[in-house]
């Protein structure tokens, strides 16, 4: 199983729009970071997690010919504003793209792409396969996911397990049931915005406690703000077995 980290920045990105602190004027290029997604390829076949609205740049960036299907963990704008560029992979694969998404997600989305979804659409618009995504273990194209339903202050959010894998964006808080989901990854990826504390996500150190807690052998931050700190500072901080995840790392199982 290879894991892809497509984009590992918050809602705005890094560099933030204007901005002229340190890390969004750093030349390091692990301090610019698309908005966060992954992409998990298995047996032959390619998932992603999220369409961003950098989901076109991150495509082309790696270079993908092929996807399978598109998991999402909830609503936010920078986790499903890119989903209309799946139509080149329409075009290419000739065939609906399956998209796995709660009750509440399917809403947004046919709210924002309503053409997506009329009886008469117009030519060339997004095909889009819709199916139900709850909170018990699915199947895609023979791979077993295992959801995780953690909060994201107020608003459930999905993560997912993928064998030893684990992902989990937009975070502050994990039931004790389901943790019991995470324990035993070997790999975990962890949303962590900054330093100090904030509404709907976990700080550094309580991304750190948490893969302390569930012994999960390595982890890596995610959903990074500019305020986090420049990647090579931060990174030197943190446990051996932790890192502060970039755009582009590639994690093997």
């Amino acid at each position: 199983m290879r894991i892809t980290l497509l984009g590992t920045g918050t809602s705005q990105g890094v560099p933030v729009i204007g901005c002229k602190c340190d890390v969004c004027q750093s030349s390091d290029p692990r301090d610019n970071r698309l908005r966060t997604s992954i992409m998990v390829e298995t047996e032959g076949k390619t998932i992603v997690v999220d369409t961003g609205p950098d989901f076109r740049q991150q495509m082309l960036s790696e270079n993908v010919n092929q996807l399978d299907a598109v998991l999402f963990t909830h609503e936010h704008k920078d986790h499903m504003a890119g989903l209309d560029d799946i139509r080149a992979f329409n075009f290419i694969q000739r065939k609906e793209m399956t998209v796995y998404a709660s009750d509440r997600v399917q809403k947004a989305l046919k709210r924002d792409y309503f053409y997506a979804f009329e009886e008469k659409k117009y030519p060339g618009v997004p095909q889009i396969h819709l199916t139900d995504l709850h909170n018990e273990p699915f199947e895609v194209e023979g791979i077993n996911i295992i959801p995780i339903e953690v909060m994201h202050y107020k608003m459930p959010v999905f993560g997912f397990r993928f064998g030893d894998f684990t992902y989990i964006t937009d975070a502050n808080y994990i039931s004790r049931k389901e943790k019991e989901k995470i324990k035993g990854s070997k790999v975990m990826v962890i949303n962590a915005l900054r330093k100090t504390d904030h509404i709907s996500h976990f700080t550094l150190d309580e991304a750190v406690d948490l893969v302390n807690e569930l012994d999960v052998e390595e982890a890596y931050i995610t959903h990074i703000s500019h305020q986090m700190g420049l990647h090579k500072e931060v990174e030197n901080e943190l446990p051996q077995n932790i890192h502060l995840g970039y755009d582009g790392l590639k994690i093997e199982l």
